[in-house]
């Protein structure tokens, strides 16, 4: 059977849960919810497991903190034999429209300490990324401040929709590949 690694990076506690820079936990947490399964903690995160026409599934929150993400990503690519190619990093991007998806079979970390900590453990750029657009609307010097806040009125109502999307493409992604979510969801 084949497995994947679904990683959707934020930051562990209360006071994050509804942070902009957690919509990775937000993504992979929809598509648990859809499944009907839930989380339960182990080493280093949080994990759903489910099967998808033939395919098992790990969906994990790490709970190493964004900076040290790349730690857990490798202990369970170890743990369940998961090879680079089944793993996807979903990750927030200050650079794309709120809501925006964009999925990369590589590319650098952006600035991005989840995906710095990755590379640097993996010891490469190559591993899918799926980036969910929050925009820039925020003021010089004010970044760490936006990323870290909550979703505004418009967006908490837009969100449903969005995860909702990025669930297909998550499914996509293990269906069919990663050209093919690329294409199906890239821009969407």
């Amino acid at each position: 059977m084949k497995k994947y690694l679904i990683v959707g990076l934020g930051n562990i506690g209360p006071e994050y849960e509804f942070t902009r820079h957690n919509i990775g936990f937000l993504v992979v947490e929809a598509w648990a919810k859809k499944e009907g399964v839930s989380f339960s903690s182990g080493k280093l995160g949080s994990m759903a497991q489910l099967k998808v026409k033939g395919r098992q599934v790990f969906l994990l929150k790490p709970s190493t903190y964004m900076n040290l993400s790349g730690k857990a990503v490798a202990y369970w690519m170890q743990q369940e034999n998961i090879p680079l190619e089944n793993v996807l990093i979903i990750t927030d991007d200050l650079n794309l429209p709120f809501g925006s998806l964009r999925i990369k079979a590589k590319g650098s970390d952006g600035g991005h300490n989840g995906l710095k900590s990755i590379q640097g453990v993996l010891q490469t750029v190559d591993y899918a990324r799926f980036r969910f657009g929050i925009s820039d609307a925020f003021a010089k010097g004010r970044q760490v401040d936006y990323v870290l806040g909550n979703w505004t009125e418009a967006e908490t109502k837009a969100l449903p929709e969005r995860l909702s999307k990025c669930v297909e493409a998550m499914e996509s992604f293990v269906l069919s590949g990663l050209a093919n979510a690329m294409n199906l969801f890239n821009g969407k």
